[in-house]
C-alpha cells in the first residue's frame, strides 16, 4: 500500500513538471478558469506550480553539470 502510494505520488510530481515544460516552452497552460469549484481551482493551482518549482530546480541541477549543453 506505502508504495502504490509512493508511486501514485511520483507520476503526479512527474506530470506537474512535464506540464511546466510544456508550459514554459509553448505557452500552453491548463484552463483552470474552467474549473467551477474555487478550493479545487486552487489546489490545481498549488499542484502546477510545484511543478514549476522541480522544474526550475531541475534546470540549475542540469545547467551545472558538465553532462548537458545548452545549444541556442
Amino acid at each position: 500500500m506505502l508504495g502504490w502510494l509512493f508511486h501514485l505520488g511520483l507520476d503526479a510530481f512527474i506530470i506537474s513538471a512535464f506540464l511546466a515544460g510544456i508550459r514554459r516552452s509553448t505557452g500552453l497552460t491548463p484552463a483552470l478558469s474552467q474549473v467551477p469549484n474555487k478550493d479545487i481551482r486552487q489546489l490545481l493551482r498549488s499542484y502546477l506550480e510545484v511543478g514549476e518549482y522541480a522544474f526550475d530546480f531541475a534546470v540549475v541541477i542540469f545547467g551545472r553539470s558538465t553532462y548537458f549543453e545548452r545549444r541556442h
